[in-house]
């Protein structure tokens, strides 16, 4: 079986090295491919994406990442801490669910009905 992850999390761009290292640490020779980064800075926030068909028993290994990079800590004055969404979702029998990073953690909830996204 296989889930179908995709999402973002923001960080500063101070903290690119950090997340490159989290990422390293935990390479798959697979998925590790799912992760990317913008190929040149712009504005002020940096996004670091994911985007892949994992299979469901190396979702822990995704998710220990995430939470990895969730509690990074801030680099500047505004003390923010990561944050971003991702979306898991399996077949029609076990659904969807949200994994939100913000404050230094994940929290996972069911999404909603969100089946219109595996057709």
């Amino acid at each position: 079986m296989y889930a179908s992850v995709r999402g973002w999390i923001e960080i500063d761009f101070q903290q690119r090295v950090a997340a490159e290292q989290i990422i390293a640490q935990h390479r798959h020779e697979l998925y590790s491919g799912g992760w990317a980064f913008p190929s040149a800075p712009f504005n002020w926030t940096l996004y670091l994406f994911y985007g892949g068909d994992v299979r469901q028993s190396h979702l822990q290994w995704l998710r220990g990442q995430v939470e990895q990079l969730a509690v990074m800590s801030p680099v500047d004055d505004d003390n923010d801490f990561p944050r971003g969404l991702f979306l898991v979702t399996t077949d029609e029998r076990e659904g969807a669910e949200w994994w939100q990073i913000r404050e230094g953690r994940l929290d996972e909830s069911p999404a909603p009905d969100l089946s219109w996204l595996g057709e």
